[in-house]
């Protein structure tokens, strides 16, 4: 949905025009993945699909939301009766980044807000971030408070974990908020240093597909944050501050010191493995040899379904049934249990996968695939 489709709706619900319209996308993890929350490397890039918002300011503490995607008429909330977790619907993430600017002091003094979306929900790609760091992105230029993209993301992230529940990682707020265009964003989550790394594979005779399984995934549903528990005692264990501090190169001793807990050995074996691909993902692109970073994702895929175990048989019917129908690599992508897996392939092929993916779905009676071309886009935005 466009600007003016959505400032239009604005000005039907609330009677006035908007003071502006700002949109933020959703986005593909490339590579890097459970690695945020442990202070590791990760490699998104952003999507065409995004949350557009319309919004204008209020003084009266009051916040208004609405959503076309979503059947019902204008929530209305008063800023001081936002708390933590007393919201189980959409309006928690746009109120999340609220109550987060408001706990952090920023003088933001209420809203009005319509909302559309063309990212897909529970498909991995992140429309959750999209829709907080639309609402952040406006509040941030509406109300003047200066704060940097990076911060943005921060408290959308605290918006997220605090107010929705949700025990997510920085990357995905980061990677809506800083992406740029034909690039894949190198995020340190650590220090949150980042650099744009060129990629570009329409030049090189390349795509990138999305496999949407159509499997809906909801992180605050539990597996999601006993991976991320996981992950922290087996960092306790090592005696890390996080599994970032265990070097690739000593990777098997860490795993000898954890003897028998299989759990632990696990996801630390993933992550640590998983940063040392970020990184060899990175010297691949830098160095001109794209195709390369095709085992690469396949190495990610079973690393994710074999040790984090948090594939599922959709997103590995995906990944095999594209690699046998010739992909230089694939993988699944976002959380787990459900979303996308994305597909290297080169351009001649894809119409070959896409049918194969598509036969083996309807052979399995899985729910039809929704398959697209992920290009790296823009970030956040302002657009009228």
């Amino acid at each position: 949905m466009g600007a003016q489709q959505v400032r239009e709706g604005f000005a039907a619900l609330y009677g006035a025009e908007p003071e502006g319209v700002w949109s933020a996308p959703g986005r593909v993890n490339l590579i890097g993945e459970h690695t945020d929350y442990n202070d590791g490397f990760v490699m998104p890039f952003a999507l065409p699909h995004t949350a557009v918002a319309a919004v204008s300011r209020r003084d009266d503490g009051v916040l208004r939301l609405h959503s076309a995607d979503v059947e019902g008429g204008v929530v209305e909330l008063r800023l001081d009766d936002l708390a933590p977790e007393s919201d189980r619907n959409w309006t928690a993430y746009p109120a999340g980044v609220v109550w987060a600017l408001c706990q952090a002091g920023h003088p933001v003094t209420g809203a009005d807000v319509h909302l559309a979306s063309t990212v897909p929900s529970g498909a991995g790609l992140s429309s959750s971030a999209a829709l907080e760091v639309v609402i952040a992105l406006a509040l941030n230029d509406l109300f003047e408070l200066g704060l940097q993209r990076w911060q943005l993301a921060r408290l959308c992230q605290r918006a997220e974990n605090v107010y929705v529940g949700a025990p997510t990682g920085i990357m995905d707020q980061t990677a809506s908020a800083c992406c740029e265009e034909g690039h894949a964003l190198f995020l340190d989550t650590r220090d949150l240093s980042q650099k744009q790394i060129p990629f570009d594979l329409a030049a090189e005779g390349m795509r990138l597909l999305v496999v949407d399984t159509q499997v809906k995934h909801a992180h605050s549903e539990g597996e999601y944050g006993k991976r991320r528990a996981g992950c922290e005692r087996g960092a306790a264990l090592l005696g890390v501050d996080a599994l970032r501090d265990v070097p690739y190169a000593e990777l098997g001793d860490a795993l000898a010191r954890l003897g028998d807990d299989e759990e632990a050995v696990r996801l630390v074996r993933h992550v640590v493995t998983e940063d040392e691909r970020v990184e060899k993902v990175v010297s691949l692109l830098k160095a001109g040899d794209t195709r390369a970073i095709g085992p690469v994702l396949v190495a990610g895929h079973a690393s994710l379904r074999d040790d984090f175990r948090i594939s599922c048989p959709e997103l590995d019917l995906a990944v095999d049934t594209a690699l046998a129908a010739g992909a230089l690599g694939a993988r699944m992508t976002g959380g787990g249990f459900g979303g996308s897996a994305i597909v290297l392939a080169e351009a001649a092929d894809v119409e070959t996968i896409t049918k194969a993916v598509e036969e083996a779905f309807a052979t399995a009676e899985f729910t039809a695939p929704r398959i697209f071309e992920a290009v790296p886009a823009a970030g956040a935005r302002r657009l009228s």
